[in-house]
């Protein structure tokens, strides 16, 4: 009997073993199962997301915009969070999984706790909105494989009066709020808009840029001459008797709206606007400097970079000072190409040369490599005006669609040759290409941690990508050098003006006039960027911050490293976990500086 006992203690001790050592697999995998059903959800709730991750499902809607479905979003997000927190035992997870629990959980408490500044923002401004997006996404990502494709493509442009109708409702929300964007953003749109519907089968010979792209795709599939007509009868039924009145009602709304609108800049105009501006700055940074603070450190590296500057100058024989400098650059035609259709082929070829040159330099800087390719394209017509120099757009998640680097050429005098290769490294390879191809093919990761937003750890790579070919010896020349301190300058000079505008109560002219007197920009460029700074508070400030945290963790692991410091490694740390917020990043580079040790 006694031996029956201390069998059954064993047999138990054992089972709870077992038992425990099951919870630790079944919390992991019961964590990843959420987040696998959230993610689904999320995208279930997205036709615009399904399209641009390249799905064909719900080609023919749009996304939600109403009140009623932002209010359902915020408690489906509540009732996450709180099924995690329930649900999940944290100590109990395995390293990656607490990472992804994190993340999780501080976005989805932060978004519910500044819910009550959801509406601090512009839907509509001269930087993106609702009006570009639409031909953005049918051009750019609506693929057209097959009839069916091509009806879901019309059956959205018919779908256009209900979605302006819901952004109308949107932007008078936020004017009950006293949120209505400066006067300056209203012409932008406006205009905009009108280039939308411009051209046939609107008015005017030339067709429009929706009209010439559906014709260009239904061509490849190569339809029967009946069929065809059929398809581009009923786009032109779609575009004219559904897109022309959602965008005339735009115009008509925004016309009104703005003799409403004043000149004032900044967000400390809403209510509540510095307690919102410093909460931006948390969630851009995602640190806890003040605007104070990131005021300050911009005014130190303008005062450092300008003089890195006056060093070139030196080098290349210049005499006079930095303003002089500054203003030989941006009258010399030599920096510039001309502003023709030839030139402007000729500057494409240029940055894409640029990127196949550093294609072949990846295996010094990297060990993951992604598999997507990308390609350089001028930013369309229908936007060229208002949108800015450059961005990137990321591939498709099966990369049948590559990344594209854009180029904004509507001026050749704002894209000089001196900044083209910092531009092509930020904006394509190693930059956001690197990081967002890299970070939507991970595997063992959360679908959400592939498509998540730290704007500090995104920009911040970006800005370090325009370093590391200095290291590299790969600008050709000091001018090319100067080009990347000019850009790394706007980075610098961002933090103060926004912070200026925002929190300093600077007026658009004192924004203009600080770029004017720091940098070599153009009255365009400078103009530009202010403005992006008043209807996208704190986003500029990401940059700087982000660059400067990259590479003082580095220099804190050669420091600790020594000969075992390996830069490829390092680079696979950075961005190998997808976007993180910057403090998580620094507890993942300490961990792989005591995995050497």
């Amino acid at each position: 009997m006694k031996l029956n006992i201390i069998t059954l203690g064993l047999s138990l001790l054992i089972f709870s073993s077992c038992k425990k050592e099951k919870a630790v697999i079944d919390y992991d995998n019961k964590l990843s199962s959420f987040f696998q059903r959230t993610f689904e959800a999320r995208v279930e709730r997205s036709p615009e997301f399904q399209t641009s991750l390249g799905y064909k499902t719900n080609m023919d809607k749009w996304d939600n915009r109403s009140e009623k479905f932002r209010l359902e979003e915020l408690q489906i997000q509540k009732e996450q969070l709180q099924w995690i927190k329930d649900s999940i035992d944290f100590e109990s997870l395995n390293p990656d999984s607490k990472i992804s629990y994190r993340l999780f959980v501080d976005k989805a408490q932060d978004q519910i706790d500044n819910f009550k500044f959801s509406l601090y923002n512009y839907p509509v401004n001269q930087m993106f909105g609702v009006h570009s997006m639409v031909p953005s996404l049918l051009i750019n990502m609506h693929k057209i494989d097959s009839i069916p494709d091509a009806q879901a493509y019309i059956s959205r442009i018919k779908a256009l009066p209900d979605l302006f109708s819901q952004l109308i409702d949107e932007l008078k929300l936020r004017e009950e709020k006293g949120i209505i964007p400066p006067k300056f953003v209203f012409s932008r749109v406006i205009d905009d808009c009108q280039n939308i519907i411009s051209g046939y089968p609107f008015v005017g010979t030339d067709t429009t840029t929706l009209y010439e792209d559906f014709v260009a795709k239904i061509t490849k599939l190569e339809l029967k001459d009946s069929a065809s007509s059929a398809l581009k009868e009923q786009l032109t039924t779609a575009l004219t008797m559904n897109a022309k009145p959602a965008y005339d009602s735009l115009i008509s709304f925004l016309s009104d709206q703005m003799s409403r609108a004043n000149d004032e800049a900044g967000v400390w105009k809403f209510p509540e606007g510095a307690a919102f501006y410093q909460t931006a700055l948390n969630q851009t940074t995602t640190t806890t400097l003040t605007a104070e603070q990131i005021h300050e450190i911009g005014l130190k590296e303008v005062d450092r970079i300008h003089g890195e500057m006056k060093e070139i100058m030196l080098k290349v024989g210049f005499e006079g000072d930095l303003q002089s400098f500054f203003s030989y650059l941006k009258e010399d035609d030599q920096f510039y190409y001309p502003n023709t259709d030839e030139a402007k082929t000729l500057y494409m070829d240029s940055a894409t040369t640029i990127i196949n040159n550093m294609k072949a330099q990846l295996d010094k800087l990297f060990i993951t490599k992604p598999k997507a390719d990308m390609i350089v394209k001028r930013v369309e017509a229908f936007r060229e005006k208002s949108a800015g120099k450059a961005f990137y757009q990321r591939p498709s998640k099966d990369g049948s669609r590559p990344g594209i680097y854009y180029a904004n050429l509507h001026d050749s005098r704002n894209m000089p040759k001196f900044e083209m290769e910092a531009l092509a490294y930020h904006e394509g390879i190693p930059g956001h290409h690197m990081q967002l191809s890299i970070a939507q093919e991970l595997e063992g990761i959360p679908e959400f941690r592939k498509y998540a937003r730290y704007t500090a750890f995104s920009e911040g790579w970006g800005l370090y990508c325009e370093f590391i070919p200095k290291e590299m010896g790969m600008y050709s020349n000091p001018y090319s050098d100067y080009g990347r301190l000019a850009m790394e300058l706007w980075r610098a000079c961002r933090l103060v003006v926004d912070t200026g505008i925002h929190s300093k109560k600077w007026t658009r002219e004192e924004g203009i006039e600080y770029y004017k007197n720091n940098t070599s920009g153009t009255e365009r460029e400078c103009t530009r960027m202010v403005e992006r700074h008043i209807v996208m508070p704190s986003q500029a400030t990401a940059y700087k911050i982000g660059m400067m945290k990259i590479l003082e963790l580095r220099e804190m692991a050669k420091e600790k490293l020594g000969e075992k410091f390996d830069l490829r490694e390092y680079h696979d740390v950075v961005i190998t976990n997808g976007m993180i917020p910057l403090d998580l990043l620094e507890e993942l580079v300490n961990d792989w500086i005591v995995s050497k040790s």
